[in-house]
């Protein structure tokens, strides 16, 4: 079997070596201001030494004026608790806080006072039932890999953190479920079942950090869901502790329970404002025995949108990723990481995967879906990997001979959101839209911003129909959040997109939710949480506007 993709480091460990400016849009200040959030400041980083220093992570209650909600604080009878319940996992060292208190992109920072390290259900129901009769928030945190302030406090709620909640409860190989606690890395449940002969249904860039309680409670997407869905269709079951510290146990490992209604789908994507999922039954489907790389440049995006819909008639069932990005993208990339582009001269660049269990049988259907893209003219270069360990690459066009690619195509993908953080402050939208329209954002947002912006670059899932939108400028300014933002959401809701595909609403989106759904909506959720979190505790000020 030949495997094509790279191991990959967790954002977390990038956000350490590169630091980042982050987005944020300064509220005014409240008329009444409870007493100042007391955390260790976080200091900021330069990428790089041409670049200005960026300034230590202001808190998010001081940076956004925002008025504390009337929870209890905590006092040392409650730390003593903790401490009692889970000695030695119950932490108060600012220090040993300061990185669970600052979201990936540093443009978030809470100024929690506790954090609290369970390793079984049990113990997160004694605290969360603890803390509702206390009514002290919380803050559930998985891998801490979010990028829209979701995972980390606001102001000082307790951390929950899923860290030691690492258990692979069964696998069965029969079936391909797997069941495992929440805070089960995902990096090390795919090692596990790829010995086993599986795979995870979902692959993301920060597998080597998230938790798959994190990605069920985000509701991650990734770079497999073209070939093996969302998580709402591969997830069977959860257990949820509910904000009383009930333990709902709806951990099932079946492929179909028509049984009144599905509970499990209101915490997938919740966010962990509903409950604190602790662990998860997945479907996950065998190991790919032939994997290829096609890695290919369009010259514009009708072409790439034309190619994808040659590359599923053709390729059918084998079809596993169809991603595409930028010229900018590629020259950040090249620029930032050292990295090569095995091709010169494309305005975009489109990277497809095919996996299955017949090798002569997928490069034939590669091959003949190759030949036609370029007789076509849909694309004019690409480049082919069959060897991982090489990364061997043969160019299929006429006069061009074998060339070795030194790095694997799926870095040239992966690691854009990296090189973006190397090109100062960055402003990301996630953005799902009609295929056709993907790319039309981009370029007007690149006219409406002209040159207050220092680069926009667009990339994403066109499978899915989902857009990465960044844009970069040398160090934060208002001004130029203004022009961005509602633009973006107005543009985005006028051709019926979401403005979150895939990264939630957390606290910096939550507000914009009416941009894409409608008012009856909003209040169906707003009950749904008051039924199941009356007191408001579970990681509030997240995913929901505020209840008029």
């Amino acid at each position: 079997a030949v495997s094509v993709r790279p191991a990959r480091r967790g954002w977390p460990q990038l956000g350490r070596l590169l630091g980042s400016c982050g987005t944020w849009r300064p509220r005014s200040p409240a008329p009444e201001r409870r007493r100042p959030c007391r955390a260790a400041v976080c200091p900021g980083r330069a990428l790089h030494s041409g670049r200005p220093r960026c300034q230590e992570v202001p808190l998010t209650c001081e940076r956004y004026g925002l008025r504390r909600l009337p929870f209890s604080r905590l006092s040392r009878a409650d730390v003593a608790f903790f401490e009692g319940l889970m000695p030695g996992r119950a932490l108060t060292d600012p220090e040993e806080l300061r990185a669970f208190n600052v979201d990936w992109l540093k443009s978030a920072r809470g100024c929690s006072e506790l954090l609290l390290k369970p390793k079984t259900a049990a113990e997160v129901s004694r605290v969360l039932r603890y803390c509702h009769e206390r009514n002290l928030a919380v803050s559930p945190q998985g891998g801490n890999t979010g990028l829209v302030g979701g995972s980390v406090p606001v102001f000082d709620e307790i951390i929950l953190s899923t860290a030691l909640m690492s258990e692979i409860i069964s696998f069965d190989p029969v079936s391909g479920i797997l069941v495992c606690q929440a805070g089960c890395v995902l990096e090390k449940l795919n090692e596990y079942l790829e010995e086993r002969g599986f795979v995870m249904p979902l692959d993301l860039g920060a597998k080597g950090s998230c938790h798959i309680g994190g990605n069920v409670a985000t509701n991650a997407g990734g770079l497999r869901l073209l070939r093996y869905g969302s998580l709402r269709g591969t997830v069977l079951g959860l257990e949820v502790v509910l904000a009383d510290g009930t333990v709902l146990d709806c951990l099932a490992s079946l492929r179909k329970d028509n049984t009144g209604y599905d509970l499990k789908q209101l915490f997938i994507g919740s966010e962990g404002t509903l409950g604190v999922i602790t662990a998860v039954s997945i479907l996950c489907p065998q190991k790919p025995k032939a994997v290829n790389l096609a890695f290919l440049g369009c010259q514009d995006f009708s072409r790439v949108q034309e190619t994808f819909t040659t590359c599923r008639a053709m390729l059918g069932e084998i079809l596993s990723a169809y991603e595409f990005m930028d010229e900018k993208c590629m020259e950040l990339v090249v620029k930032h990481l050292g990295l090569s582009n095995p091709l010169r001269g494309s305005p975009f660049y489109v990277l497809i995967e095919t996996s299955g269990s017949n090798s002569t049988h997928d490069e034939e259907k590669l091959n003949s879906f190759l030949e036609q893209a370029t007789t076509s003219g849909l694309v004019t270069d690409g480049t082919v990997a069959v060897d991982d360990k090489k990364i061997k690459a043969r160019t299929w066009l006429i006069g061009i001979p074998l060339i070795f690619v030194p790095q694997t195509l799926w870095s040239l993908r992966e690691r854009i959101t990296e090189a973006l953080t190397h090109d100062g402050c960055v402003y990301k939208y996630d953005i799902s839209l009609p295929v056709g329209k993907l790319y039309d954002l981009v370029t007007d947002m690149r006219a409406r911003l002209g040159q207050s912006a220092k680069n926009v670059v667009g990339y994403g899932h066109v499978g899915d129909g989902n857009l990465h939108l960044n844009i970069t400028a040398e160090s934060y300014s208002h001004s130029l959040l203004d022009a961005i933002e509602p633009f973006v959401y107005e543009w985005t809701a006028r051709y019926n997109g979401s403005i979150s595909a895939e990264h939630g609403l957390g606290f910096k989106k939550k507000q914009f939710i009416q941009y894409s759904k409608p008012s009856e909506a909003i209040f169906l959720m707003q009950r749904f949480k008051a039924m199941l979190d009356p007191k408001g505790i579970l990681n509030p000020y997240k995913t929901l506007p505020s209840s008029p």
